[in-house]
């Protein structure tokens, strides 16, 4: 969604658990899934865990991938708990990702294209990050922090990138308030 500012900050959240959880994932469970790597070039540096995915448009079909077994449970009371505070809850949460990118790497400069970006509102939740880790978006330089919830203008061009020795690892949803769901 195409916000006033760059980055909206939302808040500190609870996510000791769904850190944990996720930090435990094996290299195996990072690299299962390909589907953002092979859809979108950018991504090509990353690694996901997905739970929730999105096709389809106008109509959008949602469908659980193998994310949403294991972390659902501590994912979704982070997600709630900003939804409740910050948005309508007469909404649909349509992705729902983990995103590792690795020490060392960047993400591209780009935009997100899909006719849902701009009806959904893009939250990232950084679990595991650092200081050297710029996050650039509209032009303006941000350093996210861990545990603190935010709201990314992501129809503004963005990149990422991460000169440290540390994998970055972010929860990242986009919720549509009101969404065509099927």
């Amino acid at each position: 969604m195409k916000l006033d500012v760059p980055l909206k900050t939302l808040g500190p959240v609870d996510h000791t658990a769904l850190k944990n959880a996720i930090c435990a994932a094996t290299r195996e469970q990072w690299l299962e899934e390909q589907l953002r790597q092979k859809s979108f070039d950018v991504h090509a540096k990353t690694h996901s865990i997905i739970m929730l995915f999105v096709e389809g448009w106008p109509e959008l079909r949602i469908s659980k991938h193998s994310g949403w077994a294991q972390y659902s449970k501590y994912a979704l009371p982070v997600i709630q708990d900003i939804i409740r505070r910050h948005y309508s809850i007469h909404g649909t949460v349509i992705r729902a990702v983990f995103a590792k990118l690795l020490a060392g790497m960047s993400i591209d400069e780009h935009f997100d294209d899909h006719p849902s970006f701009a009806i959904g509102h893009r939250i990232h939740v950084p679990l595991v990050t650092n200081d050297e880790v710029d996050f650039v978006i509209a032009g303006e330089h941000f350093n996210l922090k861990e545990g603190v919830a935010y709201e990314v203008s992501n129809l503004d061009f963005h990149y990422v990138a991460n000169p440290s020795r540390e994998d970055r690892i972010h929860m990242i949803f986009d919720y549509v308030e009101d969404a065509p769901v099927s």
